[in-house]
């Protein structure tokens, strides 16, 4: 295959981004020794992560996180309900963490919640998941 070609089914697969964030939308189109090709795009979502930053940067170690949010523009004890990380998230944190690993919420009027991760991930998939 042309660098070219390549090229063209990069730009193809820049056409699917989704960047609401960022607005920088990125395709790729990775060629395999045996020929296949495989197109990928940046997925953006509300997931962003202090995760990938510390991972990038060579840490695997994590003790614990602390979680806000909220509509913005208004103060974090105005919720009812502590905001806690999304699904790909608590995913993330299975990956990287144990089960001692402590989740700090803001509760409404400034309270502190803290879980363990099993509590905000029950039957969570891990790498013996995948050796089971």
């Amino acid at each position: 295959m042309t660098p070219e070609k390549l090229l063209e089914l990069a730009h193809e697969a820049r056409e699917r981004a989704y960047a609401p964030y960022s607005h920088y939308a990125v395709g790729a189109a990775l060629l395999t020794k045996d020929g296949r090709v495989y197109q990928g795009c940046n997925i953006e979502n509300a997931s962003f992560s202090a995760f990938f930053k510390a991972v990038y940067d060579g840490c695997y170690d994590f003790a614990a996180i602390a979680v806000v949010g909220g509509p913005a523009g208004k103060p974090v004890q105005a919720q009812d309900e502590p905001s806690g990380p999304c699904g790909v998230c608590r995913q993330v944190m299975q990956e990287f963490c144990g089960p001692d690993f402590e989740i700090h919420m803001q509760k409404a009027g400034g309270g502190v919640f803290t879980v363990k991760l099993p509590e905000l991930l029950p039957f969570g998939f891990t790498k013996d998941s995948m050796e089971a």
